[in-house]
């Protein structure tokens, strides 16, 4: 086995570090003077150090919806409408709470009842973990296995799927259409096709989820010139991050990478799960799954598609060993450090609605109930 020890040097300084002479050169990136028209720093001017290239944060794709398209796609998303109990919505195991997922090995779907999070139980228990919706809108395909290319094709899976919201789409368009408020607010989010209609749901659904962006972290102001952003231990981490390979998977900006990788997890007993392989077919990718972000991770535990591994500094340990590189306690450390406290940006979160307009219970969540 090749031996990396990272921990043995000084941050700063060149030649002073053993994981920084590991790369061709430290690249320069500065400080902003001017924030961007979203909040994010803005053009740099300060150098900073990073064991990366610098790789600007991307543009979102296509054009912006309408603020009445995406309120409509956030009240859909929180109203059990959706769901067939009529206590589950989109937001039960996505929630704001829990980095947009739901804090559970595997989501409950339908028959769980009003309560969110993790002490939610119920019936009908999913094969996986339930990912993070932060930055979908820059990916390729969705879901664990990829299996579907946007965010309109992934919309309509959970409301089919029995064991999430198991809901029939003729009787969610029965319902809308007989909801005086829904039928108000499709018009206004689609003035030229006013009826309510399961393609707009579809629509709504996946512009809600394209206003997730997480790209006003810590580090982001440290990338962008801010110099003291990052606590020492942070940076630390991050030069470990890139010392052991990880941004080789999870690379900047987004801190993930469209592709899927078996990355031996334990197994869960009873659970079947092939991966990739179950969307494309291929021998090969049999227990592949999508490399996930690394954004606002810190929220998300427990961590991988099975939910098998509790808490981050486990998730980075585990990760460490896959390296083939030998590291100890402190390399831990220092990356959960980095990965926890630099990577966190939930100021995009959307605000759950105290009602909705079907006049169901909005899912309870933020709290844990010992049952």
């Amino acid at each position: 086995m090749r031996q990396l020890s990272p921990h043995r040097h000084a941050r700063r300084g060149p030649g002073a570090s053993v994981v920084a002479a590991a790369f061709a050169a430290i690249v320069a990136l500065g400080g902003c003077t001017e924030p961007g028209d979203d909040g994010s720093p803005g053009e740099p001017d300060v150098e900073v150090d990073l064991p990366w290239p610098a790789v600007a944060f991307p543009d979102l794709p296509g054009e912006a919806a309408s603020p009445e398209v995406i309120e409509l796609g956030l009240t859909l998303f929180y109203d059990p409408v959706l769901s067939v109990d009529g206590q589950t919505a989109c937001g039960t195991c996505h929630s704001e709470f829990w980095g947009m997922s739901d804090a559970l090995e595997r989501s409950v779907g339908q028959g769980g009842g009003l309560i969110a999070g993790p002490s939610r139980t119920g019936p009908h228990v999913v094969r996986r973990n339930s990912q993070g919706l932060w930055n979908l809108a820059f990916r390729e395909t969705l879901f664990w296995d990829g299996r579907t290319e946007t965010l309109e094709e992934q919309a309509i899976e959970p409301i089919l799927a029995v064991d999430e919201l198991g809901q029939d789409p003729a009787l969610v368009l029965e319902l809308l259409q007989a909801n005086d408020d829904y039928v108000a607010l499709f018009a206004a989010a689609f003035p030229d096709d006013p009826e309510p209609s399961i393609p707009h749901v579809l629509t709504a659904l996946a512009e809600f989820q394209r206003t997730l962006v997480s790209n006003r972290s810590l580090y982001d102001g440290y990338v962008a010139g801010d110099e003291a952003a990052m606590s020492d231990d942070q940076i630390e981490g991050m030069f470990r991050f890139a010392a052991f390979g990880c941004d080789g998977c999870h690379a900047p900006p987004l801190f993930e990478r469209e592709g899927f990788e078996n990355r031996n997890v334990p197994n869960v007993d009873a659970i079947v799960d092939d991966g990739r392989y179950e969307a494309t077919g291929i021998v090969d990718d049999i227990g592949r799954f999508r490399i996930p972000t690394l954004r606002n991770a810190s929220f998300t535990e427990p961590y991988f598609h099975n939910g098998s591994v509790a808490k981050l500094e486990e998730a980075v340990r585990h990760e460490l060993a896959q390296s083939g590189l030998a590291f100890d306690d402190e390399d831990v450390r220092l990356v959960t450090a980095f990965v926890d406290g630099a990577l966190r940006d939930e100021s995009r979160e959307p605000q759950r609605p105290d009602t909705v307009p079907s006049g169901l219970v909005v899912p309870i969540d933020g709290t844990t109930i010992i049952r």
